[in-house]
């Protein structure tokens, strides 16, 4: 075949593989502040045990990710893992529906981090073992699309499915209504794993993962996941391998600034779902409506954002989307709102889903322009170790904001915790600016169209939620 023919999407069983993803990412527009909620209002959880959730599963995810991709590498079968992965989450997520106890809830919530972390990094290594490396950029970002419209239309169809039953509906309906859209996420994924059994072909040739690492570009996924295990985090990179030399100060400076701003994210994103609820005493359906304004304006501008930050410096851009963050943090302060609107207003609603969708729109720059500033920031010879690390640290920072986030919002309220989370965004950004930066601006030339091909697109999220990046988990 000749590669430089472009294969259609839709003929081949190996194209048609791609979809399988679809299904699962509509399952996880659905769970992602489904879980918190369901916890909120059914076992209602306590602020801290509720954030505590929403990270259990991206706790298990984080080491499994990696002991998945190693079996895989092992076993000539990546197929049934990622069947296996499919299947396994969409019964954790049914059995999370079923739980008649907040202990149950918890620890289901973690047996699906650990069936979830498997779809990453095997089906990156399909696509690349199937697919002619001429195309892994074109490839690779339509996955993140089917991601990022599936998890849109799973927020949109978790909306419709609330607003039917009315805010005015009881408890116990309420918690029926939330159960069963539950099950319909469980059931989604194991659609995926029916279609990824019809679709799937064992590859011909196999690829170690850490030979591919300087040749694709990794990242967070294009929408921002709330969980942190729904953020697709691909771990194709063996981090545990010694680099052959070390990475040079500016790199290390750059990884701690990402470390401490996926830290604000989490802070701020980890407390949300109890946010939206508690304060500013949203519905159950107007939630999903919140989180919906950030996955499609994510979504929407992924294409256009990797042009501007191709085109562009993605310091520049990245530097200004950490800057828009930490001015809009605080307009969700509820000092703010309170003047302006009452709790649970259709006037609030709308200025969440404003605000949010322009978190949304930050998201879309940021998750681009950090990961090419990196790439062209980093040596050939260290650019794979380079982004393993950041994958890596993205995925802690994450975590460890969350946590973080539930003590302080449990210990000092929102106020604290936003604020908080807006200076340590800030913080992160200072520690960018000093690094120097050189900007290829060879226009129209082959080189800078080639540099231009290693923007950010990856495989989205399993997990996290699934974004779910992202962060990612889901997401920031």
């Amino acid at each position: 075949m000749d590669v430089k023919t472009r294969v259609s999407i839709r003929p081949s069983s190996n194209d048609l593989w791609f979809f399988a993803y679809l299904p699962l990412s509509i399952s996880d527009g659905i769970a992602t502040p489904l879980i918190p909620l369901l916890a909120l209002v059914h076992f209602r959880a306590q602020p801290i045990v509720v954030i505590l959730i929403i990270a259990a599963s991206g706790i298990s995810q984080v080491p499994f990710t990696i002991l998945w991709g190693n079996l895989s590498d092992r076993i000539s079968h990546r197929k049934f893992f990622l069947v296996g992965s499919f299947l396994a989450t969409g019964i954790a997520l049914i059995l999370i529906a079923l739980a008649t106890n907040i202990f149950t809830y918890f620890w289901l919530n973690v047996g699906e981090g650990l069936a979830s972390a498997a779809s990453a990094p095997i089906g990156t290594m399909l696509l690349l073992e199937t697919r002619h490396k001429r195309w892994w950029p074109q490839d690779i970002g339509l996955f993140e699309l089917i991601s990022g419209i599936g998890t849109t239309a799973g927020l949109a169809l978790g909306f419709v499915w609330l607003v039917a039953f009315g805010p005015g509906s009881a408890t116990t309906i309420l918690v029926h209504a939330l159960e069963s859209l539950l099950v319909v996420a469980g059931a989604l994924a194991l659609v995926s794993s029916g279609l990824a059994w019809a679709w799937i072909e064992e590859p011909l040739h196999r690829i170690e993962r850490r030979t591919v690492a300087e040749l694709l570009n990794l990242q967070r996924g294009i929408v921002e996941r709330f969980r942190v295990v729904r953020r697709r985090v691909t771990s194709i990179l063996e981090l545990t391998r010694a680099p052959e030399e070390p990475l040079p100060a500016r790199e290390w400076l750059f990884l701690v600034a990402l470390a401490i701003m996926s830290v604000g994210f989490f802070l701020f994103y980890g407390p949300f779902p109890v946010y939206l609820v508690q304060v500013a005493k949203l519905q159950d359906a107007q939630v999903f409506v919140v989180y919906l304004a950030s996955s499609a304006a994510s979504t929407s501008l992924f294409f256009p954002s990797g042009k501007a930050v191709e085109w562009h410096s993605p310091k520049l851009v990245f530097l200004g989307g950490l800057v828009a963050r930490f001015a809009l943090i605080p307009l969700f302060l509820p000092v703010l709102f309170t003047l302006l609107f009452v709790p649970g207003s259709t006037g609030l609603v709308g200025w969440l889903v404003l605000l949010n969708a322009m978190m949304g729109v930050t998201w879309a720059f940021l998750s681009t322009a950090s990961t090419l500033f990196l790439v062209r920031l980093a040596g050939r010879a260290s650019r794979g170790r380079a982004l393993g690390l950041y994958n890596a640290i993205a995925g802690f920072g994450g975590l460890l904001g969350t946590i973080i986030g539930a003590l302080t919002y449990s210990t000092f309220g929102v106020t604290f915790t936003y604020v908080a989370a807006a200076a340590v965004v800030l913080v992160g950004a200072a520690l960018l600016v000093p690094i120097p930066y050189h900007l290829f601006t060879v226009s129209g030339s082959s080189h800078h169209r080639r540099l231009g091909t290693t923007r950010a697109v990856g495989l989205g999220r399993r997990r996290p939620r699934t974004a779910p990046v992202e962060f990612s988990p889901k997401q920031p």
